[in-house]
Order: C-alpha cells, then sequence, then structure tokens
C-alpha cells in the first residue's frame, strides 16, 4: 500500500505489455497537453500586452497545437474548436479597440 491506495503489479504478459502502453501514451499526452495550453497561454498574454501583429502569428501556432491534440484525442475536439474560437475573438476585439 502506497499512501492509503493499493498498487497492483501486472502479473499477465499482456498486463505487463498494457502498463508499458499507458506510460508510453502518458508521456506523450502530456507532452501535447503542454504544447497546447502554453500556445493558448502566450496569445492570451501578448493580446493583454496589446501586440496584436506576435497574436496573429502565435494564434496560428496555437491553432496548430489545439488540432493536434485534438486528433490524438487528448482533448475533446469540441474543446479544441472553442479553445480556438475564443482566442480568434480576442484577437478582433483587440484590432478593433487598436484601430
Amino acid at each position: 500500500m502506497v499512501y492509503g491506495i493499493l498498487v497492483h503489479m501486472p502479473i499477465t504478459r499482456s498486463a505487463k505489455k498494457a502498463l508499458r502502453q499507458e506510460k508510453t501514451r502518458k508521456v506523450r499526452n502530456t507532452v501535447r497537453k503542454d504544447a497546447y495550453k502554453k500556445a493558448v497561454t502566450g496569445v492570451r498574454k501578448l493580446i493583454s500586452a496589446k501586440k496584436v501583429d506576435e497574436a496573429v502569428t502565435a494564434l496560428a501556432a496555437a491553432m496548430k497545437a489545439l488540432d493536434k491534440a485534438a486528433k490524438t484525442h487528448v482533448i475533446e475536439k469540441n474543446k479544441a474548436s472553442r479553445l480556438k474560437s475564443r482566442l480568434a475573438q480576442l484577437i478582433s476585439k483587440s484590432t478593433k479597440a487598436s484601430s
């Protein structure tokens, strides 16, 4: 028992392989998740700093990261769409305010 939680080690060959696959996928998913979160926060920071031109180029990278995360089922497709839409709205509002 570790901290009151039972930890089971796999016994069969298939369970051992499943554990290996799970670890590999967890690392891959964490990398994708961190990438899209960093991209989204980067766009938001640029918008708040009134750097609209840089935010537009960062938006493309953020959309790419969101699409990859959705394609590999790290996040839901609708969540990716929602985040992309909200970022685009923020940029749209900031360009109207600056001009």
